[in-house]
């Protein structure tokens, strides 16, 4: 496992991460439930599904799409 992609991916995720909704989803649902442990382990089971396949994708992707090209239509698309 190459540390330094791990530690920059952990950190910009974290980063952007940081105050959003779903936090705050989070938050809501573990106050309403009182069942915090549950409400960890159904974030974490969910953002991990979302993670696996965002990395299947962009696995895949990567070897028919030019980086350079995602990079610029990411960021036209946050842009906008």
């Amino acid at each position: 496992m190459d540390f330094r992609i791990f530690l920059t991916t952990f950190i910009a995720v974290f980063v952007a991460e940081l105050g959003d909704k779903t936090q705050l989803a989070g938050l809501d649902l573990s106050a309403k439930s009182g069942k915090p442990v549950s409400v960890l382990i159904g974030s974490i089971s969910g953002y991990f599904v979302v993670t696996l396949i965002t990395v299947i994708i962009g696995s895949v992707a990567g070897k028919y799409i030019n980086p350079e090209i995602v990079r610029y239509v990411g960021a036209t698309l946050f842009i906008l």
